[in-house]
């Protein structure tokens, strides 16, 4: 039976990659706010599928491509844009999204910022007229985060499937939290810094640990939330990329990154009700093993394939 699973899934992995996170940055400075005066900077991950998007600024502003170029993951377009009034109240609209594409606007005023976020279903935007600034729009950004990063999802699950009680599950995700948020802030501010490609190689290897756990007769992680700590640790390198590359274009950090790990939080909550029910569903049909053996292979086989993957795209 064991054979079976293993060429079932080793089949299924090859089709299988984890979808990196690259979300589009749109970042609006004042220049002068007397003559409504901008300068933009409009980065669109290149390697999306499609038309690369574009910004439509309101009618009340002409807009001025200066220049086109590659700045790592991203084609960025420099954009000069003189406005017949300020842009508080105006509305703005970014075309041609991908559907895996969300879009991170931010407007820095002279005396404030607003950030917002479009995608492909709302894709307009306008700007309010009076600002009271939170940076909300990054708790949608850590949410998409975890959900689009299928390796990020398969570690949680393979975490789950390896502890027994409720108490040790929110001992676990909340370890796993603290300790990705804290290398999350040290990489941001520029604290310590790791090759990406490493990070995310590291990352699968984590995954093939847990994948071998499930399988444990007698769970040998008697403290999961110690472990769930320190390869969160390692995660926290991995979710700190996303930011590092579109940049955090303001002023208030602390508060940018805090709210971005609310939305990672809120996704891995999300998640846990998923394998608690299988788990349930499969022990009640007295099949809780063969559950354990194919959860074990999956995440195991798609955990090996990305780690050689990621070792090959290190050499080359």
């Amino acid at each position: 039976m064991k054979k079976i699973f293993f060429i079932f899934f080793l089949l299924s992995i090859s089709q299988i990659n984890s979808h990196e996170f690259n979300p589009a940055h749109l970042v609006i400075n004042e220049i002068d706010k007397e003559k409504n005066i901008y300068d933009a900077t409009w980065m669109y991950p290149y390697k999306n599928i499609g038309r690369r998007g574009e910004v439509v600024f309101s009618n009340n502003c002409i807009a001025v491509s200066k220049d086109l170029y590659y700045q790592g993951k991203y084609l960025t377009e420099k954009i000069s844009l003189s406005c017949s009034k300020s842009l508080k109240g105006l509305s703005l609209e970014i075309i041609n999204l991908s559907v895996l594409t969300d879009a991170l606007i931010t407007v820095n005023f002279s005396d404030d910022t607003y950030e917002g976020l479009v995608n492909v279903q709302k894709n307009k935007l306008k700007i309010p007229l009076e600002i009271n600034y939170y940076p909300s729009a990054y708790t949608s950004l850590g949410f998409s985060h975890l959900f689009d990063g299928l390796d990020h999802i398969l570690f949680i699950f393979g975490l789950l499937f390896c502890i027994t009680s409720f108490v040790n599950i929110i001992k676990t995700i909340t370890a796993f939290t603290i300790a990705h948020s804290i290398t999350l802030g040290l990489t941001v501010f520029e604290l310590i810094r790791l090759p990406q490609g490493t990070v995310e190689a590291l990352i699968a290897l984590t995954i093939i640990y847990l994948a071998l756990e499930i399988t444990q007769k007698e769970n040998s992680i008697k403290s999961p939330w110690i472990m769930a700590f320190a390869f969160g640790l390692l995660h926290g390198l991995g979710f700190a990329s996303a930011l590092i590359d579109i940049g955090i274009a303001n002023e208030k950090m602390l508060l940018s990154l805090l709210f971005f790990n609310i939305g990672i939080e809120l996704a891995q909550i999300a998640l846990i009700p998923i394998p608690i029910f299988l788990i349930y569903l499969f022990k009640k049909l007295s099949i809780d093993n063969y559950l354990k053996t194919s959860m074990s292979l999956l995440i195991g086989g798609i955990g090996f394939y990305w780690f050689i993957d990621r070792v090959i795209g290190i050499i080359n």
